[in-house]
């Protein structure tokens, strides 16, 4: 199975190399909206423009539809912020399975993405039990990262 693992880097992107350790054996592509140098040096990784609510994103519909049409992921996973919704949006459009992760910052209240974000994952995840029984009880809570 090919997963698109797609986020932004610094917190977002520490706790999706914790959630990549239970995707061991499958083919990972990682598109980040920076340069990393905590990914594993042999990773596979696109980088698209840094958009923050401005044009560029835009422009990540058109980089993330290009990028998904070349590597044809059967799944995509992300935690947030900057690339996941235009990246989700992309993702529905071609028929690929989303799973969304609410990050462990999440504990009373949903993020922006994530309330984004409801509408467009296949799948949707909470790291908090409080989160699920206050805020979001369509989500699914199968425990925390941390």
């Amino acid at each position: 199975m090919k997963i698109a693992l797609v986020s932004s880097i610094g917190g977002h992107l520490a706790e999706l190399l914790e959630l990549a350790e239970a995707f061991a054996g499958h083919e990972l592509v990682w598109i980040l909206n920076d340069h990393s140098p905590v990914l594993p040096p042999d990773a596979r990784a696109y980088v698209i423009s840094h958009a923050e609510r401005d044009w560029k994103v835009a422009w990540n519909l058109v980089e993330l539809a290009a990028l998904l049409s070349r590597e044809r992921p059967d799944a995509l996973v992300s935690m947030g912020a900057g690339p996941a919704v235009p990246a989700a949006v992309i993702a529905r459009l071609a028929g690929i399975p989303v799973l969304y992760v609410e990050p462990s910052s999440a504990v009373t209240a949903l993020t922006l993405t994530g309330r984004l974000m409801r509408r467009l994952a296949t799948r949707f995840y909470v790291q908090w039990p409080s989160l699920r029984d206050t805020r979001a009880p369509w989500a699914r809570y199968v425990g925390g990262l941390l």
